[in-house]
């Protein structure tokens, strides 16, 4: 049975000013009670300062939604770990598939972006997922053990010291969602990966990302290799949130519960 805390991050996209930043947070902070699981907001640059105000002293650690590959020099736009640190940042997302749609980020750009945030410290959320069109073909399991295998190589027994997210590119935003058979073989087949590449394998969480909501994350973050999820949409309602949160504390206290029979 894993007994590790669950990680529910929160992605904002790119949502947000600084009024309804500060009201969200308010409303987190004063809903979220003694939370049994590890809670990480991945806000838009401009806002970490902000943040990292609002939350410091909390139990909400703060995260970023990007980082360079590149350590420091000129690369105009691009954010350094480094610079990520100094404003308190203990995760980042790397490798999310917008990034890898959008601006074409390739299973090696995301490697070295991972490797970045280890070297400064940081825990990169490492994301992979299949498209429908891969679903459709029978390619899952390929393309997610395609992009794990980029990372592991690049980043050796370091591994053990990133999280991962599988996010299957057809269920983020549109609505639909894997069903917890769906996520769970999923993540099953890369808890194996990884713990034929290192030997501290069990630390790693591994968290749901598509269309994680209020109704679906109970089910969800009961799965056996579902260490956590990571929240988009929902994230920016401060209930729906909190229900997620609350719905990881359950899955908390019955797998403990299970782990003392």
């Amino acid at each position: 049975m894993n007994d590790k805390k669950k990680l529910i991050a929160a992605n904002w996209k790119m949502n947000g000013d600084l009024a309804a930043n500060e009201a969200l947070l308010h409303a987190i902070l004063a809903g979220i009670g003694d939370a049994a699981c590890d809670l990480a907001l991945a806000v838009p640059a401009p806002y970490l300062a902000q943040v990292q105000a609002l939350t410091a002293g909390t139990v909400l650690a703060l995260a970023a939604q990007d980082v360079s590959q590149h350590e420091a020099g000129a690369y105009t736009g691009e954010v350094s770990a480094a610079m990520l640190r100094d404003f308190g940042v203990r995760y980042t997302l790397v490798g999310h598939s917008e990034r890898r749609q959008y601006h074409g980020e390739t299973d090696q750009v995301v490697a070295q972006k991972a490797q970045r945030a280890l070297a400064a410290g940081l825990t990169p959320i490492v994301c992979v997922g299949e498209t429908l069109q891969e679903r459709e073909a029978g390619q899952t399991e390929a393309v997610v053990r395609r992009q794990l295998a980029a990372v592991i190589q690049r980043n050796g027994h370091c591994i053990s010291e990133v999280a991962l997210a599988y996010e299957p590119v057809w269920a983020i935003g549109t609505g639909h969602t894997a069903s917890p058979a769906q996520a769970q073989a999923v993540h099953a087949v890369l808890r194996a990966q990884l713990r034929a590449a290192s030997a501290q394998a069990g630390r790693i969480r591994l968290l749901y990302g598509g269309s994680l909501n209020a109704a679906n994350a109970a089910p969800l973050l009961a799965q056996p290799d579902i260490d956590g999820g990571l929240v988009g949409g929902a994230s920016l309602k401060a209930p729906d949130f909190l229900a997620i949160i609350a719905a990881a504390h359950g899955a908390a206290v019955i797998a403990s519960g299970v782990g003392k029979e």
